[in-house]
């Protein structure tokens, strides 16, 4: 019967040449990456750098070729303001927000124990500070100076610059006086967003330790609360051991 609606889709992987909705659907989204930069366009990352500071294990090239494709495939929509290219989710990116939600809460509650090798201080310096509830922020300049005992000496000072306006991250010291440390694993760290572990455990047990003014040492745990995540109800250990 003609009238149908047509679209081409770029298929960045082998095609499954099958008519079946979900392998149309596989073959645009299953491609190393692909989802990941599509949940980062979905988190308000609106830039090529902004992207790459989300996927630090990504390379350039290839964050380029899947940001190319998915433009081509009318999930992305890519456009220049001033000097700057600007990229935002079309509404079929938008459509995909559901099923990133509903990804993200799956692999939450049944993928186990995550290893050395997924802990990136990166990615976790990202996402609190991209996360931070600036209603909560005193007036002025606030900076968080985190200490992450478990990792290299390179990678083990991090720096969050707070104000009402917006949040910052650096990977070196910005020169302002230090309001705040906080001092633990990267692994705790990761537990607390993940929500894991929550921030009163880990203080109780020492695992995390805050120090600076008392009047500010409470509000460290309301600027960095955990992921929307992290009250996904987990199952009883008993029933997946």
């Amino acid at each position: 019967m003609s009238g149908w609606p047509t679209r081409s889709v770029v298929t960045m992987g082998s095609p499954y040449h099958q008519f079946c909705p979900v392998a149309k659907a596989m073959e645009l989204l299953d491609e190393r990456w692909t989802l990941l930069v599509v949940r980062e366009l979905l988190a308000g990352s609106r830039h090529f750098n902004d992207l790459r500071r989300g996927l630090p294990r990504m390379s350039p090239t290839l964050l380029s070729k899947r940001l190319n494709q998915l433009v081509a495939s009318g999930v992305v929509d890519r456009r220049r303001e001033g000097r700057e290219v600007v990229y935002t989710p079309t509404a079929a990116g938008e459509e995909l927000r559901s099923a990133i939600e509903l990804l993200g809460a799956w692999g939450i509650r049944w993928t186990g124990v995550l290893g050395d090798a997924d802990l990136d201080p990166k990615l976790l310096m990202w996402d609190l500070h991209r996360n931070v509830d600036l209603s909560t922020v005193p007036a002025g300049t606030t900076v968080v100076r985190f200490e992450l005992t478990d990792v290299p000496p390179r990678q083990r000072y991090w720096w969050i610059v707070l104000s009402p306006s917006e949040a910052d991250v650096c990977d070196a010291d910005p020169g302002h006086e230090i309001s705040l440390t906080v001092q633990g694993s990267l692994r705790d760290l990761v537990a607390v967003w993940r929500g894991d572990h929550t921030w009163a455990a880990v203080l109780r047990a020492g695992a995390v330790v805050i120090t600076g003014p008392a009047r500010l040492r409470p509000a460290v745990t309301t600027w960095f609360g955990p992921s929307r995540f992290a009250a996904v109800p987990r199952p009883d250990p008993e029933l997946v051991a």
